[in-house]
């Protein structure tokens, strides 16, 4: 007697572990988001002793590094996080997921590592 097909997808293949990527990376994003745009937003501060036009163009390349990676990288950061949460929670797609979950943490990064690497006025 010949076995009926299967109804259902088989969940073998399923990642009992998929949400552990994207949970970290949320739980890291709550802490570092804020802070980057928080740190981000005050080093315009850097300014203060020369004036936006007697500054460093190194000074000033990095603000302009700094403000173009909080503005773009946001979107960015939130995309790559979704994207990570909605990709199919079986383990062929689970590299994908992990480095989704570690690039929507690099903005933040950046803005971070940029902040407290500023050049001298």
């Amino acid at each position: 007697m010949a076995q009926p097909p299967a109804a259902l997808p088989r969940r073998a293949d399923r990642d009992r572990h998929a949400w552990v990527a994207p949970t970290v990376a949320t739980a890291l994003l709550t802490v570092l988001g804020p802070a980057a745009l928080f740190l981000g937003g005050l080093s315009v501060m850097a300014t203060d002793s020369c004036g936006p036009d007697d500054c460093s163009q190194a000074l000033m390349t990095s603000l302009e590094l700094i403000y173009g990676t909080l503005y773009i990288g946001g979107f960015l950061s939130f995309g790559v996080w979704i994207a990570a949460w909605v990709i199919p929670w079986t383990r062929r797609w689970a590299a994908l997921r992990a480095w989704l979950a570690f690039a929507s943490l690099l903005p933040s990064l950046i803005v971070l590592l940029l902040v407290f690497t500023l050049p001298a006025p």
